[in-house]
């Protein structure tokens, strides 16, 4: 094959880093992403579904904080567990099994005849969602080169966005169309399912992640090839040659640099989640205790326009200012003014007297926090450990990360409950500050190949030589 003097050429792994945005990056990042927008319509459409189902069911404050909260703590196992099979068996055995499981669950869920049928679907729901985490990401940085890399992974992640504003737009105009309200949640459920399809087809055409089939299976000629075919002539690759080397699971746990990292990644998500979470799935129920004459389609709207003005706005400057500065500062500055608004909801009287200074100053807060560690927390975890146990690490991180979303989705109702909406934030807002010691904790990988994020985070003699062979 001939190519341009400005084809990359060599090692797969070289190539990758070195390649130009391209198309081949694009459809990865649509095939990643669509998973994460279908992630995002599932986890905070219940927000909103919530305040129809809650008469219906007759759903004490427990139950609420449980039916929002139970797709979180399966989105912990769903991480966990693909996370793990994904880094053994590839990115390509699992990439399409979650999204099936998402379909399922959401059309499961949109015919819940009680409350008991709602917590199992919504936890097979979860399982679905929590696999899709590291498989997405992983894939999105293993494709991506060494100096967007953040850019890349946070523009795919953007989809999160935009799943969350198609949830509050559909439920506003179920809602503002009069369509009877046990009709409305049960289509906003089961209408999850239609995403979750696109992604089943179009996954299951990408071939294997290069990195891992040339780094873990030990198939650099099929590595070469399929990146070739893929990349459609944007790079020229060819088999290294090297023995591929890999830890075990034990190892790297056992490993003192990545255990540190691995504590940072995970300690910041969870303490992300706790408050992102928390506040999400409450948001209709804050607005109403703010407002308690807005209808719920005036509630579903003015979330919308937080989450518009607000929420894609930060998405969208995030994506700007990620690789010009480190990823350290970004998610540490997002955490810092986002707790530090939340801080002020619950000092300020004023703020909570009426919805528009409560809107602009959670809006900061969203804002703030979607600049951050929206997708800081993703991109940190993707990208900070070895080829080898990439997936696990993810969905270890994501895990933790979901079960401060389920710490922070059962409570939420129940402390506004009992404690109120001003003490709620003030602690929420604690905990936002908290994740800024986590982030400490994680080498910067800003600009740096994942080949030397792998090899800085892991002694030569903790490596392991694996036998060539044929992709699993």
């Amino acid at each position: 094959m001939t190519t341009s003097p400005a084809t990359p050429e060599g090692s797969v792994g070289h190539v990758l880093d070195e390649a130009p945005t391209s198309l081949f990056h694009i459809k990865t990042a649509i095939t990643s992403g669509m998973g994460f927008f279908t992630d995002a319509y599932d986890l905070n459409v219940i927000s909103i579904a919530l305040l129809l189902i809650t008469p219906q069911f007759h759903l004490t404050s427990g139950q609420v904080g449980l039916v929002g909260s139970t797709a979180l703590i399966a989105s912990f196992v769903g991480a966990f567990i693909f996370g793990r099979i994904a880094d053994v068996f590839g990115r390509k055995s699992v990439y399409g099994i979650e999204a099936a499981i998402m379909v399922v669950g959401a059309l499961l869920t949109a015919f819940a005849p009680n409350f008991t049928w709602l917590i199992v679907t919504r936890f097979i729901l979860g399982i679905g969602i929590g696999g899709d985490y590291p498989v997405s990401a992983t894939i999105m940085t293993e494709y991506s080169n060494r100096k967007s890399r953040g850019r890349q992974v946070a523009m795919m992640f953007s989809s999160y966005s935009f799943g969350t504003i198609t949830a509050y737009i559909l439920a506003m105009t179920l809602l503002s169309a009069g369509v009877d309200n046990n009709i409305a949640w049960r289509l906003l459920l089961g209408l999850g399912a239609l995403p979750a399809l696109a992604v089943l087809w179009n996954r299951r055409r990408m071939p294997e992640s290069p990195r891992f089939t040339e780094n873990v299976a030990g198939d650099g000629t099929r590595a070469a090839r399929d990146l070739n075919d893929f990349a459609g002539g944007a790079v020229s690759a060819s088999a290294s040659g090297e023995t591929p080397k890999k830890i075990s699971l034990v190892q790297f746990l056992t490993t003192p640099r990545l255990l540190v990292t691995l504590i940072g990644t995970a300690g910041a998500w969870f303490m992300y989640d706790v408050g992102a979470y928390g506040n999400s799935i409450s948001q209709p129920k804050i607005v109403k205790m703010i407002d308690a004459h807005a209808s719920i389609a005036g509630t579903a709207a003015i979330n919308l326009i937080i989450a518009v003005l607000a929420g894609l706005t930060g998405t969208l400057v995030a994506i700007f200012v990620m690789d010009r500065i480190g990823r350290k500062l970004q998610q540490s500055l997002g955490l810092g003014v986002g707790g530090l608004a939340l801080v002020l909801i619950g000092v300020a009287p004023a703020v909570t007297a009426s919805v528009l200074p409560f809107a602009l100053v959670f809006g900061v807060a969203t804002f703030a926090l979607d600049f951050g560690p929206n997708a800081g927390t993703m991109v940190f975890a993707a990208e900070s450990f070895p080829d080898s146990v990439r997936t696990t690490g993810h969905g270890i991180s994501a895990g933790i990360g979901k079960v401060g979303a389920y710490v922070g989705a059962l409570l939420s109702p129940v402390m506004l409950a009992s404690l109120g909406l001003k003490d709620t934030e003030l602690i929420m807002g604690i905990v936002y500050i908290l994740g800024i010691g986590f982030t400490m904790l994680i080498p910067e990988p800003s600009g740096r190949s994942l080949d030397d994020l792998a090899a800085r985070s892991v002694p030569a003699q903790r490596v392991e030589a694996a036998p060539a062979a044929a992709r699993p």
